[in-house]
């Protein structure tokens, strides 16, 4: 069986952010993993409209709470996004197999959860006092990121131009 990324989402709060984020692990065959108690239902009309149409080709697994989700996934190697991490997101080197954690909108991943985790916590450069970033925008960046240290495997990476009308003479 191929190894696949993962992306954790743990509580999130925001249907369209957790559509969103579907769409784009199905547009590169990443495994998405609910932590609950989510904010909203999955059968709400701003999920699916986020997720358009590839929601049903979604790999998605849900999960009652953290020890859930550790139970079911012993051996996780999980990298956590969080504002207060002293490394960041491209210094680390990322498992195909890795899960990509990502808290909730309003108030991230819990801090007791980063203490106990301190080496597997990354964060996104931003200038000045900037809070965060929208999740899917930061769910997006790791993602790719971990893509590309695996030289996208399994991916499309070729497209084809099409000649336009107007420069046919």
């Amino acid at each position: 069986m191929m190894a696949k990324l993962n992306i954790v989402l743990f509580e999130p709060e925001i249907p369209a952010n957790t559509g969103n984020i579907g769409r784009t692990c199905v547009a590169t065959g990443t495994r998405l993993h609910l932590i609950e108690p989510l904010g909203f239902q999955l059968n709400e009309k701003a999920i699916r409209r986020a997720g358009m149409d590839y929601w049903q080709e979604l790999d998605v697994t849900r999960y009652v709470n953290w020890q859930d989700f550790l139970v079911r996934n012993p051996r996780a190697k999980v990298y956590m996004a969080t504002t207060k991490a002293r490394q960041v997101y491209t210094d680390v080197s990322y498992e195909p197999d890795c899960y990509l954690m990502f808290g909730k909108e309003s108030g991230g991943i819990p801090e007791e959860l980063l203490k106990q985790n301190p080496d597997s916590c990354v964060r996104i450069p931003m200038v000045g006092e900037t809070r965060s970033l929208n999740l899917s925008n930061s769910a997006a960046i790791l993602l790719y990121e971990a893509l590309r240290q695996n030289r996208f495997e399994h991916m499309k990476l070729e497209g084809e131009l099409h000649r336009l009308s107007w420069d046919e003479t």
